[in-house]
């Protein structure tokens, strides 16, 4: 059995544990096509994705035409609505994941989710998905009240998995920040909804498949 020096291994959603820009990717387009701005591909969404909804449609309207307070109040219901009831059509796990979470498991690790996306979109997704019974707790953007790079959720998602020491991943500056914002050790991974290099999180260690999850825990400093 693997030897882990950490009793909490805590992951962000988007870009880190799912691939979601697929479905991200569809809600923007449906919201955008009600005032008849053209759709995007999805590879041209993913630079929109990573602080929250009523960002990733403003990058989008500002692409395809300009954006105003008008129109983001139009629309963000739109998309909000069409992405609830179409959570998981085209998310994915990342490569590697699920093969990291069995072995974490079985190594006695906790596992735990803390991100920026309401609970009302992170719980049913994860349920969808079929991997919501594998964490102990999963935090979302409107749980606590503040969102990272805030501590706070960082810290009631450490709470509510039992406690212990914790190493959080993330693909975004919100949960490397909040990660040392909360006093924790912190993962980035490359593979994410990054808007940079992944170098400029700084953060204790970076990964670029979920293969290198457990060796590189395993030689973490105890």
């Amino acid at each position: 059995m693997a030897h882990i020096p950490f009793d909490i291994v805590g992951f962000d959603l988007d870009g880190t544990l799912l691939d979601t820009s697929g479905d991200l990717a569809a809600a923007v387009n449906y919201a955008i096509a009600t005032i008849d701005r053209p759709h995007f591909p999805v590879d041209a969404i993913r630079p929109f994705v990573g602080k929250g909804a009523r960002v990733m449609l403003e990058r989008a309207l500002t692409a395809s035409g300009g954006c105003d307070d008008a129109l983001l109040g139009q629309t963000l219901p739109i998309l909000l609505d069409y992405y609830q009831q179409n959570l998981a059509i085209h998310s994915l796990p990342y490569p590697g994941l699920i093969a990291a979470l069995d072995q974490l498991a079985d190594a006695g690790v906790r596992l735990a989710i803390c991100t920026n996306k309401a609970e009302r979109f992170a719980v049913p997704l994860m349920h969808q998905i079929g991997l919501s019974d594998r964490f102990a707790s999963i935090i979302g953007g409107d749980t606590v009240g503040v969102t990272k790079p805030d501590p706070a959720p960082i810290h009631a998602m450490i709470e509510r998995a039992g406690g212990g020491r914790t190493v959080f991943l993330g693909d975004t500056i919100n949960d490397i920040a909040g990660a040392r914002n909360a006093g924790i050790a912190n993962i980035a991974v490359s593979f994410g909804f990054l808007d940079g290099p992944v170098e400029n999180l700084e953060a204790d260690a970076v990964i670029d498949h979920f293969d290198e999850l457990l060796p590189l825990l395993e030689r973490w400093p105890a």
